[in-house]
C-alpha cells in the first residue's frame, strides 16, 4: 500500500531522533518500565462555497509531541508544543510524576502486548497528487465549475459545495527500539443541491455520493476513475426533480436493497462500535454507551445469517483508518470481527489484547492529537462480498417483488448499547415485480442490530463492493474524532421494517 512517496521535508527536518532520545533516557531513568513519545503533525484545508461564491476558506496546522510511561503498572502522560530536546526530557519526567500519582488509584496492572520492533522505518498512504501542493485558487475553481453545473439546471434554487482535506504526519520511538515515521492524505469532496417550496415553505436536497477517501487531488478531479463526477452532477437535477413529486412511503415490514453508499454507515454504527472492546467491556459507557456484543458472548454470538463476514482492516488501500503502524508501533493488520455470522473478534489495542488471552494487539491505537492519550479506535471494519459469485446490484433488485432500493446516507439514530437503530438515506427507488419504478419520500428502516443482519438473504459480489466513511467518528472524554471507512457490497435484507419519517413526525 505505501507509495514511492517520501514524508514531507518539513515534517523530517525536525529534531525527532533527538527529541525521543531525550525523552526516552528521561524516562528510564526516572523509573518507566515502558515509554514512548509521539510527535503529531496535523495539516488541514475546508474550503466552502454556496451559489459558486467562497464562504470560508481554512488552513490550520497543528503540532506537538506526547510522551507516555508506564511506572509500576500504570500509565502517565504528558505533553507539549514546543519541540527541543531540554523540553521533551522535562516532558517525560512529568508523564513519569502522573503515572506515579496515579497509581495508588490503579486498580488493574497495565500489560502490554508484545510486538515486534520496528527500526527507522517510514510509511506513506497511497495517492498521486498532494492535494496541498495544488493551489487553492485551482481547487476553489473547480468547486465553482462543478457548482455551476448544478445550479444552471431547472429546480435547483441553491448549490453548496466543499472540500475538506488532511495531511498527517507522526513520528514514533519507544523504550524496546522502534522508531516509525508516517505521512497520511485524506480528503472529502462534496456538493450538495436545494430546491425550495417557498409556497409550502419546505425543501428537499440531493448531495453527490462520492466517500471521504485516503486519495489525493485526482479523486476530486476525477483524473483516476473512482468517481464519475460528470456523470453524477448532470443526473442530481433529475433525481432532485423527481424526488421533490415522488409518492410519501407506505409503512410496513418490506424487503430491501441496499447499496453500499447507504450500508457503509448502518455497519459503522451497529458493528464498527459495537466491536470495540473498550465498550464492549464498559469504558465507554459515561460518553457514547456500551455495546449489546459483551465479550461472554464471543464464539456464540449469532450477530447475522451464515453469509456475513465483517472483517477489521488498517491496510486497506485509501482506507481511512489504513496505517502502516498504529500510535503504539503495531504494523496494520486484517483479522476477522464476525465470521460465518458469528461474532468471533474485537478491535484491540495493546493493553487490552492480554484480557483476551491474545498474544498481540490488532493495531488500534490512535489520537487525534499530541495532546490527547492514544485510545482504542475503530478500524476501516468491512462487510466482505459474495466470494463464490459476482452478484450484481440488479440481481438483488430483481429477486424482489415489492419493496425498495435505497441509496446514499443521510441521517441515523442507535441506541447506546448499538442495538436498536433507525436510518434514512438519500434517494429511494421503489422496486416491483423485481425492476425499479420510480422514486419513493420519507423513508427510514429501523431494526435490531441482531435481527437486520439475520435477514440479511443475500451479499453482491466484488463488483458492487466500495468503501464508505466518515471523517468525524466521535468518541472519549475529552473528546476525540477519527476517520474511518467501511467497505461492503450490496445487500438484500427481507422484511425491515420501514417508517414513514413524516407520519412519525406528526406531519
Amino acid at each position: 500500500m505505501a507509495t514511492s512517496k517520501d514524508v514531507d521535508a518539513e515534517f523530517l527536518g525536525l529534531p525527532l531522533t533527538a527529541l525521543a532520545d531525550a525523552a526516552l533516557t528521561a524516562a528510564t531513568a526516572a523509573g518507566a518500565e515502558h515509554a514512548d513519545l509521539r510527535v503529531h503533525r496535523l495539516v488541514t484545508q475546508s474550503i466552502r462555497l454556496r451559489d459558486g461564491r467562497v464562504e470560508a476558506i481554512t488552513d490550520s496546522t497543528e503540532l506537538g509531541f506526547a510522551v507516555r510511561v508506564i511506572v509500576d503498572g500504570t500509565w502517565g502522560f504528558a505533553s507539549h508544543a514546543a519541540l527541543t530536546p531540554d523540553v521533551a526530557a522535562e516532558v517525560a519526567r512529568t508523564a513519569v510524576t502522573v503515572a506515579t500519582t496515579l497509581r495508588a488509584l490503579n486498580r488493574e496492572r497495565v500489560e502490554l502486548a508484545a510486538e515486534p520492533r520496528y527500526a527507522g522505518v517510514r510509511w506513506v498512504s497511497d495517492y498521486d497528487i498532494d492535494p496541498f501542493t495544488v493551489p487553492t485558487g485551482e481547487k476553489v475553481a473547480l468547486l465553482q465549475d462543478y457548482s455551476e453545473r448544478l445550479s444552471h439546471a431547472d429546480g435547483v434554487d441553491h448549490v453548496t459545495a466543499g472540500l475538506l482535506q488532511v495531511k498527517e504526519q507522526t513520528f514514533y520511538a519507544d523504550t524496546a527500539g522502534s522508531s516509525i515515521i508516517q505521512q497520511r492524505v485524506r480528503l472529502h469532496p462534496s456538493l450538495e443541491a436545494i430546491t425550495v417550496d417557498s409556497a409550502a415553505g419546505v425543501f428537499e436536497t440531493m448531495r453527490t455520493l462520492a466517500a471521504p477517501a485516503g486519495r489525493g487531488w485526482e479523486y476530486v478531479t476525477g483524473a483516476d476513475g473512482i468517481w464519475d463526477w460528470d456523470d453524477e452532477l448532470a443526473r442530481i437535477p433529475e433525481w432532485l426533480a423527481e424526488k421533490v413529486k415522488a409518492p410519501s412511503v407506505q409503512a410496513g415490514p418490506t424487503d430491501l436493497v441496499i447499496d453500499p453508499t447507504n450500508l457503509w454507515l448502518t455497519i459503522h454504527e451497529s458493528i464498527g462500535h459495537a466491536t470495540e472492546y473498550d465498550r464492549a467491556i464498559g469504558y465507554e459507557s459515561a460518553y457514547a454507551g456500551t455495546s449489546f456484543a459483551t465479550p461472554d458472548k464471543l464464539g456464540t454470538l449469532r450477530y447475522g445469517t451464515p453469509i456475513m463476514h465483517v472483517t477489521g482492516d488498517r491496510t486497506e488501500a485509501h482506507g481511512l483508518a489504513s496505517v502502516g503502524y498504529d500510535d503504539e508501533g503495531v504494523a496494520g493488520q486484517r483479522w476477522d470481527l464476525v465470521r460465518d455470522g458469528i461474532l468471533v473478534g474485537y478491535q484491540l489495542d495493546r493493553a487490552f489484547a492480554p484480557r483476551l488471552g491474545l498474544e498481540r494487539s490488532n493495531g488500534c491505537s490512535y489520537a487525534d492529537s499530541a495532546h490527547h492519550v492514544p485510545i482504542q479506535r475503530m478500524a476501516n471494519v468491512s462487510l466482505q462480498p459474495d466470494p463464490d459469485r459476482d452478484t450484481s446490484t440488479e440481481e438483488l433488485i430483481s429477486r424482489v417483488d415489492d419493496g425498495i432500493y435505497i441509496v446514499g446516507d443521510k441521517s441515523w439514530s442507535i441506541d447506546m448499547q448499538r442495538y436498536n437503530f433507525q436510518f434514512t438515506g438519500q434517494r429511494f427507488f421503489r422496486i416491483r415485480g423485481g425492476k425499479l419504478d420510480g422514486q419513493l419520500r420519507d423513508v427510514a428502516y429501523q431494526a435490531t442490530t441482531t435481527d437486520f443482519w439475520g435477514a440479511m438473504e443475500a451479499v453482491g459480489g466484488p463488483s458492487t463492493w466500495r468503501l464508505g466513511g466518515a471523517f468525524n467518528c466521535g468518541k472519549a472524554q475529552p473528546g476525540q474524532v477519527a476517520s474511518v471507512s467501511h467497505g461492503c457490497p450490496s445487500i438484500l435484507v427481507r422484511g425491515i421494517d420501514v417508517l414513514n419519517t413524516r407520519t412519525e413526525a406528526g406531519q
